[in-house]
């Protein structure tokens, strides 16, 4: 039986790809169980080739962000994005895309988590190790006290950015 996390996670797939077919750009579903891949797009003379892994949230939780693992900051690629979707608190709501390269989004997650381990927990406590990562919109909270790299707003300039993908001209 199909969760509401497949089912979501399904729903960015397909509208990633809906999104980059409406821009000129040939698009695949990679096979199930490829690694670090959800979708393989190409120009339309198959001469330049990227991949893009989607990650979907709706708008519930407190930080607005994507669920992401220790793994996602070593995964970097030249030609590898990731897609985050966000689809908003309900269906009538226009998803919001951020296109990142996975060398952003790896550096991102790298430093925030040590940003996050080396500020203390409730109580003063040291935290622990954990293979989850966050992927959000402002990291005040990891940073603190020290300086945000990342606040709020950071994500903007990937919003909608599917030129990065450095492929076909975008339909008009």
């Amino acid at each position: 039986m199909a969760t509401e996390a497949s089912l979501l996670g399904a729903a960015g797939e397909h509208f990633i790809m809906c999104e980059l077919l409406r821009r000129g750009y040939i698009a695949a579903l990679a096979p199930q169980g490829v690694p670090n891949t959800d979708i393989v797009v190409t120009d339309p003379t198959g001469d330049r080739l990227c991949t893009i892994q989607v990650k979907s949230r709706r708008d519930i939780g407190s930080d607005g962000g994507w669920h992401m693992k220790a793994k996602h900051e070593e995964i970097v690629g030249e030609r590898l994005f990731y897609c985050f979707v966000d689809f908003g608190k309900s269906p009538q709501d226009r998803p919001a895309v951020f296109v990142m390269p996975s060398a952003i989004c790896a550096k991102v997650l790298a430093e925030s988590h040590a940003a996050w381990l080396s500020n203390p927990g409730k109580g003063g406590h040291q935290r622990k190790q954990t293979p989850m990562r966050r992927m959000v919109p402002d990291y005040e909270s990891a940073f603190r006290p020290l300086a945000n790299p990342y606040p709020k707003g950071w994500m903007e300039p990937y919003r909608d950015a599917w030129h990065l993908l450095g492929l076909a001209k975008e339909a008009e």
